[in-house]
């Protein structure tokens, strides 16, 4: 009788051992699902760096071993923008993102890597819970084969989650050969609105030897006073590519179709300058410019940095505006020979210490709305909004021609009318919308009052605001 007891008690015990040990399992199991997978109300939390979870993604999941992406990024000599776009691609067909391989073929025939522009491993590190980033194909991908893709313009998530995923049957690695304007700018979830924003203001920045040279400018140019810094995009490429000839001699009007026409990559052979210069395509000459801000109100004594390559016709083409602003400054004559040797013979390098000099200038003046423009442009605006007056091209050159041919004159009635013109195009908090239906390429750009259709939050980078807060979202 006593044996039974004891037999009872023992199997007792044994299953009460085994009820605390699946309690203990499971409580811990339940506590790793928590780790990997944080209750909704976390995923609340106001954040405006924060994208969902990978379980909130609707993307289609792909396997990361047979994924990878390598940009070929082209033409402009600084291309944050495409990089940005990139990110946001790979992120959107789950790939792994190769870094991207800066065009060393382009009219600048700059042998500039990534890492000699910008900081590669601080690039990598950002973005480590976003995209899965390398800095070159595993060895036994060398040989793999791969889609050579243009991916097409302006598409939204609709053509990468089909098109381009479609490439993954065959292929283990795309190499996109073009990268400029490849990702549409409305109609994407707001998850990766925010990853372009965070690889573009918080994941890119310039290498140390860049940041530091820029910083150095920024100091030089302060001790002159509060400065300008004015993108003057009156170089011979740009020329060249827009077929903007307006005030050249017949001979400069002839290099620069030559140069059209020599440049494969350039489809437009056959441009009417004039036509162009009338709708607002062609940026201001350096007279227009001196012109314009004085017509604002700025006195001769403002200091004017000048963010730009080699002006096209050189110091007789800028006389007129240095005529008007004797204080224009450059690179070259900010720091010494010396200083500027590692950059000197690098497009890309240069553009990226013109680009810290304009995003930390107290006003901004783009005298063309071209890819570093509009970089600097939002890299402002994420900044607080900071001073940028963009100049309505199509209506001033019409101003500018009355004044050529004696219909108008300088004074303060043309001067207030300018002003009002630009009242609202000074880089302040706006209502984005959509652009027009049908519009295409860089139409969708042309015009800020042509943007009517689908009202869109306009700069996803800055934090939204909640009950509890008193900030507001911004527009970019």
């Amino acid at each position: 009788m006593q044996k039974k007891r004891w037999r009872k008690l023992g199997l007792m015990r044994r299953v009460l051992t085994c009820a605390i040990a699946l309690i203990s399992f499971v409580a811990l199991f339940s506590a790793h699902l928590h780790l990997f997978f944080p209750p909704s109300q976390v995923s609340m939390l106001p954040d405006p760096y924060k994208l969902p979870t990978q379980h909130e993604i609707r993307y289609q999941k792909l396997s990361r071993e047979r994924s990878w992406i390598r940009p070929h990024l082209s033409k402009a000599p600084l291309p944050a923008l495409k990089i940005c776009d990139m990110v946001a691609v790979a992120r959107i067909i789950n790939a792994t993102l190769v870094v991207p391989e800066l065009d060393k073929r382009s009219f600048w025939q700059d042998t500039s890597n990534f890492s000699d522009v910008f900081d590669e491993d601080y690039f990598i590190k950002s973005l480590v819970n976003d995209v899965k980033i390398i800095k070159k194909l595993p060895r036994e991908l060398m040989t793999a084969t791969r889609a050579v893709k243009h991916f097409r313009s302006w598409s939204g998530i609709d053509y990468y989650e089909q098109e381009i995923v479609s490439l993954w049957d065959d292929y283990q690695v795309i190499r996109a050969a073009k990268s400029d304007s490849r990702l549409a700018n409305n109609n994407l979830p707001p998850d990766i609105q925010k990853l372009r924003c965070r690889a573009c203001y918080k994941a890119l920045r310039f290498s140390p030897r860049i940041e530091a040279m820029g910083k150095l400018l920024v100091d030089r140019m302060r001790s002159y006073g509060p400065y300008i810094a004015l993108h003057l995009r009156y170089e011979k490429d740009m020329l060249a590519f827009s077929g903007c000839t307006h005030d050249l001699s017949i001979e400069e009007a002839n290099e620069l179709t030559a140069i059209r026409e020599n440049t494969s990559y350039w489809k437009v052979k056959d441009i009417d300058s004039t036509e162009q210069r009338a709708k607002g395509y062609c940026p201001l000459t350096p007279k227009e410019v001196g012109f314009f801000l004085r017509a604002l109100g700025f006195p001769p004594t403002t200091p004017i940095y000048i963010a730009a390559g080699e002006i096209y016709g050189g110091d007789s083409r800028m006389a007129a505006l240095q005529s008007r602003f004797p204080t224009l400054m450059k690179k070259e004559k900010l720091a010494t020979a010396e200083e500027l040797d590692p950059f000197i013979n690098h497009a890309s390098q240069m553009a990226a210490l013109d680009y810290i000099v304009s995003v930390e200038s107290d006003i901004f003046i783009p005298s063309y709305s071209g890819n570093m423009a509009r970089a600097v442009e939002g890299h402002r605006r994420f900044l607080g909004h900071r001073k940028t007056i963009s100049p309505d091209r199509k209506l001033l050159v019409r101003i500018f021609d009355k004044i050529a041919n004696g219909t108008m004159k300088e004074g303060k009635k043309l001067s207030g009318r300018i002003i009002e013109i630009h009242k609202r195009r000074q880089g302040s908090p706006r209502k984005r919308k959509g652009p027009i239906s049908g519009t295409k390429g860089t139409d969708r750009f042309r015009s800020e009052e042509a943007f009517y259709v689908n009202p869109l939050p306009d700069c996803l980078c800055q934090k939204e605001s909640t009950e509890n807060e008193n900030s507001t979202m911004v527009m970019k």
